[in-house]
């Protein structure tokens, strides 16, 4: 009988070892495939940031090789040359520069308190019900549209507007120009930091505007001195967002800046005045580009529209360094 009882519970202490060395082995098992799978991930990741780091490199490097005959032949002059007269190979960018930057700021001063506001309303004061999900989906709506349609647009509703408004203030009524542009543009840029603001005033931490109101703080002093410092890196990367928008917009400013390489004398007649961008002038003239030195010139607009949006979003992730660290 002990001899019984002896040989059940040896068989049942090697079962027990058998099972929890095969849990063991399970659970060795498993774990290798977690860190293998683990690994590819990692590697994958790895080869498509290599991949996009490759791809800016590569554009950098194609646009200073085909300016090279510009850069050669011109020299740092082409950055202030007021002149573009490729009949005569005179090349200067400095209209291009103005307008693309007159253009873009304007739109962004704008279009920044319509964009603050629709963040707020939506992110703070209506955030569910059907005014707020058709105010959401109109904004979406805004951003999805293509700019050749808002270029068609503003040609033929605001156009006249701008003419009327400008022979009122005493300008010549041109009505396309630089101003027109900048206020198609402050449109189209809306939805970018509306979207990304509605959605970091959302994220504020409830504790945060609870203590507020239970200090006895209005809904206003609340959004001014909570939430808006809370936000304010996240809303200026949402300018920063919607001026790299406004840089490289094409279509619609073509059709509405009035398309000339002459600049004015003054703030005033290059302000409500046709001009031109960098990206207009390409989209207009490289099809035109019949000898070498004129194909160089325009790709080197290109070139200096790159380093004008580099360097505007290194400026700006300064500042949102150093608004962040405080």
């Amino acid at each position: 009988m002990l001899f019984f009882a002896f040989s059940f519970l040896l068989s049942a202490f090697r079962a027990n070892i058998f099972i929890t060395m095969s849990v063991k082995n399970k659970r060795l098992d498993l774990s290798y495939s977690q860190m293998k799978w683990e690994t590819i991930f990692k590697r994958i990741l790895i080869v498509m940031s290599v991949v996009m780091l490759l791809l800016v490199i590569g554009t950098l490097a194609t646009l200073i090789v085909k300016s090279m005959p510009t850069i050669k032949s011109l020299g740092i002059g082409y950055l202030w040359g007021k002149i573009w007269d490729p009949v005569n190979n005179v090349y200067g960018a400095r209209p291009f520069l103005i307008g693309t930057l007159l253009t873009s700021f304007t739109a962004i001063i704008i279009s920044t308190p319509f964009s603050y506001a629709v963040a707020i309303y939506l992110g703070e004061y209506n955030t569910k019900g059907w005014l707020s999900n058709l105010l959401k989906n109109t904004v979406e709506l805004i951003a999805a549209v293509p700019s050749i349609i808002y270029g068609f647009w503003a040609f033929f509703v605001l156009v006249p507007v701008v003419r009327t408004f400008e022979a009122k203030i005493g300008v010549a009524p041109y009505g396309v120009g630089v101003f027109s542009a900048s206020l198609v543009l402050a449109v189209m840029v809306i939805p970018y930091a509306a979207s990304l603001g509605t959605s970091l005033i959302r994220m504020v931490p409830s504790p945060l505007k609870e203590g507020a109101y239970a200090l006895g703080a209005t809904r206003f002093e609340v959004i001014r001195s909570v939430i808006l410092p809370f936000t304010r890196s996240g809303l200026f990367a949402g300018i920063l967002l919607s001026l790299g928008r406004a840089l490289g917009e094409t279509m619609a400013v073509t059709i509405l800046i009035g398309n000339t390489s002459a600049i004015g004398n003054t703030f005033k007649d290059v302000f409500f005045g046709p001009g031109n961008t960098m990206a207009s002038v390409i989209a207009n003239e490289f099809s035109e580009a019949d000898h070498d030195l004129y194909y160089s010139a325009l790709i080197e607009l290109g070139l200096v529209l790159f380093f004008v949006t580099v360097i505007i979003n290194l400026i700006g992730k300064k500042i949102i360094t150093k608004y962040t660290n405080k």
